[in-house]
């Protein structure tokens, strides 16, 4: 298990504890275990008993429930808490925004033990009865459920990648000579996954074949076979005759719309038993189109770029990354000497603004502390250089979090929203316009604030916030945080359009965390990014020039 995994089974421990009204010293002890465990850089798994006792805040009892679940699997106390707390109750936990104290409220008030009683208690207006609910906290619960409903059964791309990734080799080490590609929404790169699909050019696998991949078969269908992982991560799986590969990829990469649509457009009306999918182009006489495109809507009456989509291998710079200044894993000079070992040419350093007091933002001495360690880095480590950056909170009324004096001391600022989340959609238009009108703000951060599955962003109107933007000369983020990817890949194309730049930022609170650029990078080439508008596929002298002459606009 790895420490993320293990930190929630403190964090889903400490609440049931507190449905069941348990100590609260101990629900407070989990919960500290779980803010610790999930900020450990060293994995688990790779430390002695001992090492794990000495952790901050792990006490014997509980570093031996770790050592529980890394031999194990499980935790015998989450179990026996589980057994006596109903599956719906359970569930109704993993609603974001609905904690322990509501939910007691919930069960024993109003007797609802599942997500679906809930939905139908606040269509009934049962709730506006309960102490501190009402109907505006009704309608809350209520749009809080149906987001979760919707996204329940699906997973982030990266949920799903590496066991994938491994299928994948499992399958080409059995069949050697059949063709085997990803296919579906997973070829697609589409950040919300139903599950993995896999092509392969051979007869169906044998029973005891899917045994030895460690595969369980739910449906056989000959030709179509759902089965899951030992983890029981969904799995399609579909076979065909090596020789109608490329045909049958081209049909189940699908949309379905971009299928019809390609027929409608298409000189040929019917394509079987063609081996590489191009062809299927060229039989169509139409020009080849990337999977992660076919989303897009019209992609076929569209001119397609005769410049490639955005790779990893172009971005060049690591922008919007944290440090131990804040609310990072790893030092500034830790961050530095990792980025330039994976070969980028600079670092942007954002550590949070003193308004994010949750994430140990800097107050203004820090801010200056950390410039004079960045200018020594720099002269140690070049050519490879440290942008002095900030990602500043955008205040409720849309200004930035420090005064003039030290704003202009940055090389450059991300301005994000990360506090009162709940407006409208007036609102959190006119506050972000405020931000984008400030000289100051280089870049627009998340520029919805969402989670994927878990926290819808708020509304704003994305032509107004992407007009804005192109007026300022203001560069907009793509989070590449999978759990993010925000800017929403459908909002490229229309900025590319206007002529705003993207930048395709990992934001990254670890060393590990700049990996998140290629979920980045997926999602962009959805949305027909190219290597001239993305902002860190710029060089490290470009980026200089390009700063400069911004310094120089505001002087």
């Amino acid at each position: 298990m790895t420490n993320k995994e293990i930190a929630r089974k403190f964090d889903q421990l400490a609440k049931l504890m507190e449905l069941h009204k348990e100590n609260p010293f101990k629900i407070r002890s989990y919960q500290n275990t779980y803010i610790q465990l999930r900020k450990l850089g060293t994995p688990l798994s790779e430390m002695s008993d001992t090492e794990i006792g000495g952790l901050s805040g792990v006490g014997k009892a509980t570093s031996a429930k770790i050592r529980e679940l890394l031999d194990e699997g499980k935790m015998a106390k989450l179990e026996e808490f589980k057994e006596k707390t109903p599956i719906g109750i359970q569930e109704m936990l993993q609603i974001k925004g609905l904690g322990p104290k509501k939910i007691i409220q919930l069960w024993k008030d109003l007797e609802i033990e599942s997500p679906g009683e809930l939905l139908y208690a606040c269509n009934e207006n049962r709730l506006i009865i309960l102490p501190g609910f009402g109907l505006k906290t009704q309608d809350d619960v209520r749009n809080k459920i149906n987001y979760y409903l919707k996204s329940r059964d699906k997973f982030h791309y990266a949920a799903l990648e590496n066991e994938a990734l491994e299928l994948i080799a499992a399958l080409k080490k059995l069949l050697p000579e059949a063709p085997i590609e990803f296919t579906g929404e997973i070829r697609r790169k589409n950040p919300i996954l139903s599950s993995i699909e896999i092509l392969i050019g051979f007869a169906p696998l044998q029973p005891a074949e899917f045994i030895t991949l460690g595969l369980e078969v739910l449906e056989d269908q000959g030709q179509i076979v759902k089965v899951q992982t030992a983890n029981e991560k969904p799995v399609t799986l579909y076979f065909c005759d090596p020789n109608s590969f490329g045909s049958k990829q081209f049909r189940y990469t699908g949309p379905a719309s971009f299928l019809q649509s390609f027929l409608d457009k298409s000189t040929v009306k019917e394509f079987k038993n063609i081996k590489q999918e191009v062809d299927v182009f060229k039989q169509g006489g139409i020009e080849y189109i990337e999977p992660e495109l076919r989303d897009q809507e019209s992609i076929l009456s569209k001119k397609i770029k005769s410049e490639p989509l955005i790779t990893k291998e172009d971005i060049l710079g690591v922008v919007h990354s944290h440090s131990t200044y804040s609310d990072g894993l790893h030092t500034l000079r830790e961050m530095a000497e990792s980025a330039k070992a994976k070969g980028f040419e600079y670092l942007v350093i954002s550590d949070h603004s003193k308004s994010a007091f949750y994430a140990n933002g800097l107050k203004e001495d820090r801010v200056l502390q950390q410039m004079k360690e960045i200018d020594a880095l720099n002269i140690e480590l070049a050519p490879f250089k440290i942008f002095k950056s900030i990602e500043s909170d955008i205040l409720y009324d849309g200004g930035l979090d420090y005064e003039e004096e030290i704003l202009q001391k940055f090389d450059l600022i991300i301005a994000s929203v990360h506090s009162n989340l709940k407006m409208d959609k007036e609102k959190a238009t006119a506050r972000l316009l405020a931000a984008i009108e400030n000289p100051y703000t280089t870049i627009l951060g998340h520029p919805t604030g969402r989670l994927l599955l878990s926290r819808e962003g708020y509304p704003i109107d994305h032509v107004a916030i992407i007009d804005a933007c192109a007026k300022h000369g203001v560069i907009i983020e793509l989070n590449a945080n999978p759990y993010r990817l925000d800017i929403d890949w459908t909002w490229i194309d229309y900025a590319i359009q206007q002529g705003v730049k993207i930048s395709i930022n990992p934001d990254a609170h670890s060393i590990e965390g700049m990996e998140d650029i290629k979920y980045g990078v997926y999602a962009a080439r959805k949305g027909g990014l190219t290597k001239n508008m993305c902002f860190n596929a710029l060089n490290r002298a470009e980026i200089e020039v390009f700063l400069t002459n911004r310094k120089k606009a505001l002087s």
